[in-house]
């Protein structure tokens, strides 16, 4: 609930949202994501980016501490 109220998608639940980022920035597949791969990965991927930069607007937790 917390993954959707942040990201404005509430069609996508946090095992989905995590799936994407491992998917996409894991590079050695070993289940774990460093700062390193996680600052590279973002940084290369224009999706997961604009994602990401979604995700750390908080006028929607706003709109959700408003409407109670």
């Amino acid at each position: 609930q917390a993954i959707q109220a942040i990201n404005g998608y509430s069609n996508m639940s946090a095992e989905e949202f995590t799936n994407i980022i491992f998917q996409k920035i894991d590079v050695n597949n070993d289940g774990e994501l460093t700062l390193e791969e996680f600052i590279t990965g973002v940084e290369k991927d224009e999706d997961l980016m604009e994602l990401i930069t979604k995700s750390f607007d908080l006028s929607n937790v706003l709109k959700v501490i408003q409407n109670g």
